[in-house]
């Protein structure tokens, strides 16, 4: 490679953003946007148009990577569902990573319903082969009606579905879900249900968000309206509660660390349930501290 083509950088669009387990992880922008981009709460992708990056343009981020990121031992490929590229394109980015990135032991990406089910059981078998160790599923809540509410663009049985296929195909799945998405109306509701179907599902790991109001966004415009309202601080603790109550994971990591929850959690389910259940009464009995409105961030 002459000097004239010596990559500078990586090639970032518009905002970026990854899971807080992928901190500090190598970050390649393989797709631009989110495919589906119609959840109402969600106002990440609202600037940029879905496509594929050109693949001239992420053989000059590998080998960017290559020279200055020797000892980042994990991948994390964005943007939104990155998992929604073909197969054809899938397969060369991770020969790449193998060949160019040798010392990297795991490739994680963002992935939603629709882009599992286009792919084949032998299909996400071969992806776990090349090195895909980790996808992120955006599943937000349980409740047939808070999803059609949210335009997550699928029912509850094709969540569990798609989540089991992932497992099937030995990689590990990181569900991400959202305390307050049902409003007060659906609250508990909406935290029993989904629960349930981390239950059914078996993720290796949960992720627990809080829901914070983003202006532009369709349940910003339906608060506005007065036709949905938030939860308190109070409401977000039982529906933590009360989520964890139904989750019957096999050995699954539940953590509540994120920037926008009040309370952190990291528990080991069943292990640690009576305990993380007696912490969050502590937090609501008001003998816990949490965190204040003005350290929360998305």
């Amino acid at each position: 490679m002459d000097c004239a083509s010596e990559p500078t950088g990586f090639d970032y669009v518009g905002n970026c953003i990854r899971p807080p387990s992928e901190a500090y992880s190598i970050l390649i922008q393989a797709t631009l946007g989110c495919s589906h981009n119609k959840c109402g709460f969600c106002g990440t992708y609202r600037d940029k148009r879905f496509a594929i990056k050109d693949q001239a343009i992420l053989e000059r981020d590998i080998a960017f990577a290559a020279k200055h990121c020797q000892r980042q031992r994990r991948v994390f490929i964005m943007d939104g569902d990155a998992l929604i590229m073909p197969m054809k394109r899938w397969e060369w980015l991770l020969g790449q990573i193998k060949q160019k990135l040798p010392w990297v032991t795991r490739v994680g990406a963002y992935a939603n319903s629709k882009a599992v089910a286009m792919k084949s059981d032998e299909e996400l078998a071969r992806l776990k082969e090349l090195g895909l160790g980790i996808l992120y599923f955006g599943v937000e809540s349980g409740h047939p009606e808070v999803l059609a509410n949210i335009v997550k663009g699928a029912k509850p049985q094709k969540l569990i579905e798609q989540g089991q296929r992932v497992k099937k195909a030995g990689i590990k799945l990181s569900v991400t879900v959202l305390l307050g998405v049902g409003g007060t109306a659906l609250s508990l509701e909406h935290a029993k249900a989904t629960g349930e179907l981390l239950s059914k599902m078996q993720p290796d790991y949960v992720g627990a968000l809080t829901l914070m109001l983003v202006p532009g966004t369709p349940l910003h415009e339906a608060y506005e309206r007065g036709e949905f309202q938030v939860p308190g601080v109070e409401g977000m603790l039982r529906e933590l509660r009360e989520m964890i109550a139904h989750s019957d994971l096999d050995g699954g990591l539940f953590y509540s660390n994120h920037a926008s929850n009040y309370l952190p959690v990291k528990a080991v389910l069943p292990r640690d349930r009576d305990k993380t259940l007696a912490l969050i009464d502590e937090a609501l009995g008001g003998r816990v501290g949490l965190k204040p409105e003005w350290m929360r961030a998305l």
